[in-house]
């Protein structure tokens, strides 16, 4: 069994090679790399900015009666503890957490998600007026950031890149490969040989996790990235990578020749990775996207990337990906089962 799996991945492997897929999946990361490297920073856009305080924490009364005044430009939320602050901050019902900087007496620290965010710029312009209203050209309020996200825009993008090849090579490449097998009685032919629907069903799993870890490795040699946890951050695109790649096998089955089946790839591709990948700018779609199967990957991307989280943080979300690639390899086989389809 072992032989005709290794055998079965080494010809997909050669395929690969042969109708392009491989220079594909090169020139995506070849892609996202340049496009890094010419992001501009946003234009700050005024607004009402939303602060939190801790209750058991007493600020400066003229601050506080600045920020209660200023209630067109502030709204406050009340905090019990700082882990409610950094778990507001994640899920963006807040934009920033003001506490005393123990650093700096009579002064303030931020923490923010990202420091290079239209919010923290926002927040520092706001307190920064607020302050020249009450002292004129006395030292500024706040005098500390912290960010809950480590590393520059590139390193805080790179969760969205990551999570665009995963589905990529899962919704596109992959449903196109198994339906032209079927298109081509390929996969009957090979069904005639020792191979069972099992073990052609584990090489195109490992196929789709091959392409997927050869293309996030390639990826992070360009940027040189440097993953805060290897090991769990090796581990949940594993887990990623079979669910997506279970998935794409599955929709390969249910279409009977490669145009039908980059369609209804897209089809399932572009509403996975666009909710996900905007629930940092958009308060509707971080209610919506954890609904997704790609925000179970895609948020354990951005806790490991960006915030040192460990696997052990998210075990629903590789439990999530595992079952439902398991599921999907279930209902493969069963229409493997059906030759009529094929």
């Amino acid at each position: 069994m072992i032989r005709n799996v290794l055998i079965l991945t080494v010809n997909d492997l050669a395929i690969a090679f042969k109708n392009k897929t491989f220079l594909l999946i090169l020139f995506i990361p070849l892609f996202v790399f340049v496009t890094l490297n010419l992001v501009d920073q946003a234009v700050v856009d005024a607004g009402k900015i939303r602060i939190g305080l801790l209750q058991q924490e007493t600020l400066a009364t003229e601050v506080m009666q600045n920020i209660s005044a200023a209630e067109q430009l502030v709204e406050v939320t009340w905090l019990e503890n700082p882990e409610e602050g950094n778990r507001l901050l994640k899920e963006r019902q807040i934009d920033g957490v003001i506490i005393r900087n123990e650093e700096a007496a009579d002064s303030l620290a931020l923490i923010v998600l990202k420091m290079d965010s239209i919010q923290t710029i926002a927040i520092m312009q706001t307190f920064s007026a607020l302050q020249k209203v009450a002292e004129g050209a006395g030292p500024d309020w706040i005098t500390g950031i912290n960010s809950l996200h480590e590393g520059g825009v590139q390193r805080e993008t790179l969760p969205t890149w990551v999570l665009m090849l995963v589905l990529l090579i899962g919704f596109i490449i992959l449903p196109s490969q198994v339906a032209e097998e079927k298109e081509k009685k390929l996969l009957l032919a090979l069904l005639q040989t020792p191979i069972n629907e099992a073990q052609w069903l584990i090489a195109k799993l490992l196929l789709g996790m091959l392409l997927i870890m050869t293309a996030v490795l390639f990826l992070h040699l360009l940027g040189q990235f440097g993953p805060v946890h290897l090991f769990d951050y090796v581990a949940i695109l594993l887990a990623g990578s079979f669910c997506f790649s279970a998935f794409g096998v599955f929709l390969g089955f249910l279409c009977r020749n490669q145009a039908s089946a980059r369609t209804l790839g897209v089809i399932f591709y572009l509403p996975l990775l666009l909710p996900s990948a905007m629930s940092d700018v958009s308060q509707q779609l971080t209610a919506i996207a954890p609904l997704l199967p790609s925000y179970q990957l895609y948020r354990p991307l951005q806790s490991i990337l960006l915030e040192n989280a460990s696997l052990t943080d998210m075990t629903f979300d590789w439990i999530y990906l595992i079952v439902l690639g398991s599921l999907m390899s279930y209902f493969s086989y069963l229409l493997m089962k059906r030759r009529w389809l094929m």
